[in-house]
Parts: C-alpha cells; structure tokens; sequence
C-alpha cells in the first residue's frame, strides 16, 4: 500500500523531468489549481503536477510512480462536481489537457478517435462542416477524457445516452505502465469481457485514459426547444410521463424547481416564471419536430402548463439552454460565499413523481436551501445543497437530506451516485487486480487501506 502522503524526492522527480522537461511543476499555486474541482469537497493538493503531450510521455510517467509507489491522479478540466481529482494520498496530477487532437474522423462510419483533452465544444466545432456532432452534453465544456472517466451524463441522454453507450473504445495505461486497447471500432462484439464498460466511469481508479474512439449523429434536420411554467411539481412531472408514455421522441427534457428559476433568473438576467418549469427539445426532420412539438404541448397544457417560449433558431435555443447550464452556479448565487453539495438519484419512472414530491416536503421541512434540477427524462434529478461546509452542523443537516434522499430512492428500486450495494466486493477485486499497489487514484471508488 502506499503511504498516507507521498514524498516525491529529488531522484523521483528527475526521473519525470526526464520525461516531460520543463512541463512539471511543484509551485503551490499550480498545486492548488489541481487539488479540488468546483464541488464543496476540501482541496487535497498532490505534490507535483504533469503535463503530457503524448501516450508514451503517460506511459512513461505511470511507470516512474510504480517503481516509486506514488499515487497518480488523472486530471482534465476540473468542472466535475464530486471531488474525483482530489489527491487525497498527495501523489503525481497528470494534467491531460495538453493531448487535445482530434485524431481521425471516420464520417461513412460516424465515429471519432480523439485525445482524452479534446474538450466537448471543440470537437462540434470540428465536425459541424461534417454534418456531425457528438450530442453529450454535461454543462460544463469539459473534456472528452474526463466525460468518459467519470461516465458524463446531461440534456440528451432521453435521446442518446450517456457516455457509456457512446464511447466505442479507449486506449488505457495500467498502474503498471501496460497499454491497453479495450475494443477496436466495430459497434459489435462477443470476444471476451466488455472493457470499455469498465473503464468508462471508473475515475482514473483502473488506468489513465489516452485515447477515445466516440459514436458521432448526424445533425439533426430540424431542432425545435421550449421552455414552459407549471403550477406546481405533480403536473410538470406528470407532463414528462405522460409525454414519455405517448412516444413523443424528446432529445431533451429538464425539469426545474421555482426555487431554481428564481435562481437563474438572478443570475443571468432571464424573465422566466418562477414556478416549477420543463425545457423541451426536439430532433428530427421538419415535419417530426412540428408534429412531436404540438403533441407534447398538447398535453402540458391539459396538466396546466402556460407561458410556452419556442425557439428554433440557433442562437435562440443557445440562449434558452444555457439557463439550465447555469443551474449550478446560479444556486450558489443565491447564497454568496457558500459552497454546493450536488446530489444524484435515479428511480423508474413510474416512482418519478412520487420519489421528487417526497423530497421537496423533506427540504421544505429542512433549514437546508436546495434547489431540484433534473435530467426526468430517464428518471434522473439532482439537488445543489447550498451550505457552509466549515459549519459542521450545516453539514451535517445536507448530508441528512442526502441520505433520506438516497433512501428513498433506493426503496423505490432506484440507485445513486456513489451506491454500490453487492456489486462492492467484485469492485475491490477488481481494483486489487489492476492496481495491486492502489497508486490509481487511491482512495475514490474504493478504498483498498481501510478493507
């Protein structure tokens, strides 16, 4: 096991400037930017920061820290929201974001080979002239790399899942310096265990990611968005089931809080009504998307939706979903100076309504600001517990709420980010297996030193 902190001495750190030259630092300042991400989580800082520029340079510097026992964290742009990049044992950072090609575009086959520092934006950039996009969609521009390590969902995945169903294969560096192919670029295969699977999702806790092969769409013909009020939760809920039910094709479906329009109405200057409100989107040919947009406000309005804004033009529908973009920070503005716990459970859809009712009684009956956001569309929703972290008895009562939501989804046959139930045995296993002397990111996932 390594030990609590690592102590990178002078031999150590020689042997990665021997790899990266001047592309190491160990100033604080450079440590501190790769010590947290935007959650509430305490920065733990690691001890050197790397900036590869190339698989072999990755390959290299993993072997360097196995030789010498030192954790490595993979780290892209820091916009994760759960604390995965804190270097909680100290350790290397492998800043990725310097491998940041776009490798090969296979159009007639509609998949992309990328670097894992090509960042969501720029790869649309790209591929637009093509006809093309890649539609994940998190929020934040973030990397492709880091949208595959921690399983990135967002606005789209009603439509096109998350990255786990978009991601074909990858190029992963073992703890002990192996590169690993997971799969090559075929849609289908039996011949073995699904590596991919594995790999996606699992935080820089298995490997460092350095290549990834995505599934690419085309363009769309016609996009139609709204945005629409509601009386009150039960209805704009229902709404997203009903609509589900009647297979009225939806890219996109968001479900906020008034609580959360209020909140994004401040902070970046919309008009919206503050009640409880669905953001539509629609895919397709001209005609599907009129047909699918008239049925779906058809039935909104039967369950008391008003005030419907439609935006097909480009930049009209930018505008319109960068106020759910804005979900997040614009929480926290409602309370300077304080911190965001962000929350994520998923039920069936049949338990939706029920599952997100219960949990605003909880919060009204709370002391505990927390606006409901959500990607309802596959039975997800998250809340952003405003709080003080440094106040212990702040904390604590968000870390209740969390719980009680936690509990309620699980009883509703629904799971949540960080449940493992079972499968944790088979998880530790396969840790141990893969990176026997626990240096990948040591202390998320699982924690081999307290089993």
């Amino acid at each position: 096991m390594v030990p609590e902190t690592a102590v990178l001495n002078d031999v150590f750190i020689g042997k990665l400037r021997g790899i990266v030259k001047n592309r190491l630092s160990t100033a604080r300042s450079v440590r501190e930017q790769h010590g947290h991400d935007e959650s509430y989580h305490a920065s733990h800082l690691p001890d050197a920061v790397v900036f590869p520029t190339d698989t072999e340079e990755v390959i290299d510097i993993v072997k360097v820290c196995a030789e010498h026992g030192v954790p490595v964290i993979p780290f892209g742009t820091g916009t994760s929201l759960e604390g995965h990049v804190a270097a909680l044992r100290g350790g290397v950072c492998i800043n990725l974001m310097e491998m940041n090609k776009i490798l090969e575009v296979n159009a007639e086959d509609m998949d992309v080979r990328v670097q894992p520092g090509v960042k969501r934006k720029q790869l649309n950039e790209y591929l637009r002239d093509k006809g093309l996009f890649f539609p994940i969609d998190p929020g934040a521009d973030a990397s492709l790399g880091g949208m595959a390590a921690t399983r990135a969902s967002g606005t789209n995945a009603v439509l096109y899942g998350t990255m786990r169903e978009n991601v074909l294969a990858m190029e992963v560096v073992l703890a002990d310096g192996r590169l690993i192919k997971t799969a090559r670029r075929a849609r289908k295969s039996a011949a073995g265990y699904d590596l991919t699977r594995l790999f996606v999702g699992s935080e820089g806790t298995l490997g460092v990611i350095t290549e990834i092969t995505l599934k690419l769409y085309g363009i769309p013909e016609a996009i139609s968005a709204a945005v629409a009020s509601f009386p009150d939760l039960k209805s704009a809920v229902n709404t997203v089931i009903e609509t589900i039910h009647s297979g009225i094709p939806l890219a996109r479906i968001e479900l906020l809080d008034e609580v959360q329009m209020e909140a994004i109405n401040k902070y970046s200057g919309y008009d919206y009504p503050v009640k409880p409100t669905l953001f539509f989107e629609f895919h397709g040919s001209v005609n599907g998307v009129k047909d699918q947009s008239i049925a779906a406000q058809s039935i909104a309005s039967e369950l008391g939706a008003a005030d419907f804004q439609w935006a097909t033009r480009a930049e009209d529908r930018a505008r319109l979903w960068q106020a759910r973009h804005d979900a997040y920070y614009a929480a926290l503005a409602l309370r300077p100076g304080a911190k965001g716990m962000a929350t994520d459970v998923c039920v069936p859809l049949s338990r939706l309504t029920e599952c997100i009712l219960e949990t605003k009684k909880d919060i009204e009956k709370s002391d505990v600001l927390a606006p409901i956001v959500g990607h309802v569309g596959d039975g997800n929703f998250h809340l952003v517990l405003v709080m003080n972290p440094d106040d212990p008895e702040e904390l604590e009562q968000a870390k209740e709420l969390n719980r009680r939501m936690i509990g309620r989804a699980l009883s509703m046959e629904g799971t949540c980010t960080g449940e493992h139930g079972e499968a944790l045995s088979v998880m530790i296993a396969l840790k141990t297996t893969l990176d026997p002397g626990d240096i990948m990111n040591p202390g998320e996932i699982v924690d081999l030193q307290n089993q």
